[in-house]
């Protein structure tokens, strides 16, 4: 997996300092370069939260060069592109297109948010070897610092992402689940006519659901339990 050093160039607000630091930690995200920045008072620490230990380890430096040192990708980002592709240095990709794309890298890679009032120069933008645009409104495109971050780094945070995938039920088990319900219509005298038709869309129902393993076997019990006390009833009227 890469690794990712947030830069922040030349932040005028250190509100929006800390709250990139929150952003950060959110996301587990430690690294942050600031290049040239505003004074960082107790604000930065207050809107920082729990991201106050990002703030505290933040590396300062005058030079932009310096925070790019042993990057070995440069990636800007801008809330303002430039169609045409003479305008090469403003040809962007999505957040979510970038993020597809370090897949597999095990690099270090700068992710460089310009001013809060001008963003990045062309200088600066030729630095970078590539430029992250979010799609947003056409009359109000550019985010808020920490928002911007937020997004990137969330759609970056998916690419590591470990999410627990629930086993699921066998060929075997689904058609027991349906012997059950079908056994269940008839305990109940559903009308015979309805019956095929009925199994049927219960059948597309559960394969529309894709139910777990667990899952399965909850309603076979609870369609097995159901069929066993109507059963029990039928008996004792009988006696």
């Amino acid at each position: 997996m890469p690794r990712f050093r947030i830069v922040l160039l030349n932040p005028k607000n250190d509100g929006n300092i800390g709250a990139v630091a929150r952003v950060m930690r959110n996301f587990d995200f430690d690294e942050l370069f600031l290049v040239e920045p505003c004074d960082i008072t107790e604000e930065a620490f207050k809107r920082a939260k729990h991201g106050g230990d990002v703030l505290r380890n933040a590396k300062t430096t005058g030079d932009f060069d310096a925070a790019l040192e042993s990057c070995s990708l440069v990636v800007g980002t801008s809330g303002i592109i430039t169609d045409g592709e003479k305008h090469f240095i403003r040809i962007p990709l999505t957040p979510r297109e970038f993020a597809e794309k370090m897949k597999g890298n095990d690099g270090l890679i700068a992710l460089v948010f310009g001013r809060e009032d001008l963003g990045l120069s062309q200088d600066e933008l030729a630095k970078c070897d590539a430029l992250l645009h979010i799609p947003a409104s056409k009359d109000y495109p550019v985010l808020n610092l920490s928002h911007a971050v937020a997004v990137v780094l969330y759609e970056l945070c998916l690419i590591g992402a470990r999410t627990f995938s629930p086993s699921e039920a066998t060929d075997v088990e689904k058609e027991k689940l349906f012997e059950f319900f079908s056994d269940l219509l008839e305990a109940i005298e559903y009308p015979e006519f309805r019956r095929e038709k009925t199994n049927i869309m219960f059948r597309r129902l559960m394969g529309r659901a894709v139910p777990t393993k667990w899952e399965f076997y909850t309603i076979m019990g609870v369609i097995g339990d159901a069929v066993k006390n109507i059963e029990r009833s039928k008996t004792w009227k009988d006696q």
